[in-house]
């Protein structure tokens, strides 16, 4: 366990074994549909990655950096990155770290839908729902954690710590 670590929430192996059950679930929802996966940097890479290997399914991948951080504070939502690839008419299946506020989420499943995407949907690795300040619920859920600052497998405080395999929760006096 990495020194700046209180506690493993989730561990790798349960993280692996849920990629496993969410592709099944998702290569039976959009079985008929076409599906592009968007990835919101950086945090939801390693989940992006290890969960498309699970859905099988032929699709397309795009990702936008979307920023709505500073320290542990939710900001202002600002696109940095958005998509490239056309969305007109296809299902969008948003790929998340963690919903926290909900305000990122809100923002981008805007956008998705003014870019003429037919249907969006998200897959979040980690729901906080104790942290809403928006209604914003995903549509597939790996975990739901408690309302503390977790990082880990993409989650980062300040961008350290996002190559940990693990979910966990940052000691206070790292912060």
């Amino acid at each position: 366990m990495h020194k700046d670590v209180a506690e493993i929430l989730i561990s790798e192996e349960q993280i692996q074994a849920r990629c496993k059950e969410l592709g099944k679930e998702l290569t039976d929802y959009y079985k008929d549909k076409n599906l592009t996966l968007i990835g919101l940097l950086k945090g939801s890479v390693p989940f992006m990655v290890d969960l498309m290997k699970c859905i099988d399914l032929d699709l397309q991948i795009d990702f936008m950096d979307v920023s709505s951080y500073s320290g542990t504070d939710s900001q202002e939502v600002r696109i940095l990155k958005d998509v490239e690839c056309s969305i007109t008419d296809r299902d969008v299946l948003i790929v998340e770290d963690i919903i926290d506020t909900g305000k990122t989420l809100e923002a981008v499943v805007q956008l998705l839908y003014s870019k003429g995407a037919r249907n969006v949907k998200i897959v979040t690795l980690l729901d906080k729902p104790e942290g809403r300040t928006v209604n914003m619920n995903a549509d597939f859920v790996g975990f739901k954690v408690p309302n503390k600052f977790v990082i880990g497998y993409g989650l980062d405080y300040n961008q350290k710590y996002r190559n940990l395999p693990y979910v966990g929760v940052i000691k206070k006096e790292a912060i």
